[in-house]
């Protein structure tokens, strides 16, 4: 059963829910209370309404007996309120915002060609899933690449690019980070991001980005290899016999990396003082 703003479910006392914990029975003056009865544990938002349902129906199934009691829970508890959503939706538009003006803030370094640019743009989305969820944070790599889609002059592939390693990127950092939630797990998820980031721009660049590059905006191959020649020479005949994996496996994953831990690092100087912005 259900009112406009509670939920009134019947359980047992001691019904056991997967978590391993039980659901014990309250006093009257304590079943007016935002939780389902049990201190010892806490869940993701997205999985309260499945806990909810679940705990319904083994109070109403356990060994066949129909003794219950009454419960009033609170929707917000289970459900992300309307003001809550409104919230989270404000900052990632605010984050995305932020990175799409990063993308324009970008500069070439002397161990990278000169069309290998780096900027900061990867580290908003970083901030947004810490604080909103990893898939806020691939929300956010996708609103500013499409954002910067109509500035930008590769037809589209670097916008596209930028959005897998760094949807990675996130995705990866944001899925450790809320399985635990603890400085540890932030640090190890997004090394382990940027990691992920940098190995899929292997087969990314090799397969997709450069073909691309070559068959749409005209770049001869050869010109693209001289330009990291120019910086290592020798390096398109070694270690394999294929220039381009070789330049972008001793250049670009390298490159990526960096680029990705540079963004942790700036994320776990700056999420502290930004925590009261992001968080409601």
């Amino acid at each position: 059963m259900h009112s406009e703003n509670n939920w009134i479910i019947c359980l047992r006392g001691g019904v056991k829910v997967p978590t391993g914990g039980t659901v014990r029975e309250r006093p009257i003056s304590r079943r007016n209370r935002c939780d389902s009865g049990t201190d010892s544990y806490s869940l993701d938002e997205r999985r309260r309404v499945q806990h909810f349902a679940m705990l319904f129906f083994d109070a109403c199934t356990l060994e066949g007996k129909l003794s219950f009691r009454c419960f009033t829970i609170k929707k917000e508890c289970f459900i992300m309120s309307a003001k809550k959503k409104t919230y989270h939706l404000a900052v990632a538009a605010m984050l995305a915002a932020v990175a799409f003006v990063l993308q324009f803030v970008e500069f070439s370094i002397p161990v990278m060609p000169s069309f290998v640019k780096f900027d900061l743009s990867d580290l908003p989305p970083l901030l947004g899933t810490f604080a909103l969820g990893p898939w806020w944070g691939v929300a956010i790599q996708l609103v500013k690449n499409l954002l910067h889609l109509p500035f930008g002059h590769s037809a589209g592939v670097g916008e596209l690019c930028n959005f897998l390693l760094g949807g990675i990127f996130v995705l990866v950092a944001g899925l450790v980070y809320h399985h635990h939630k603890t400085r540890g797990t932030a640090l190890t998820g997004s090394i382990l991001g940027a990691v992920a980031m940098a190995l899929a721009s292997l087969p990314l660049n090799y397969f997709f980005v450069y073909p691309a590059y070559v068959a749409i905006l005209h770049f001869p191959l050869e010109a693209i290899l001289g330009a990291y020649e120019a910086i290592l020479g020798g390096v398109s005949q070694f270690p394999t016999g294929n220039g381009l994996f070789n330049c972008l496996l001793i250049f670009n994953v390298p490159f990526t990396l960096c680029k990705g831990l540079i963004d942790v690092l700036i994320c776990f100087f700056i999420y502290k003082p930004l925590s009261p912005l992001l968080h409601r």
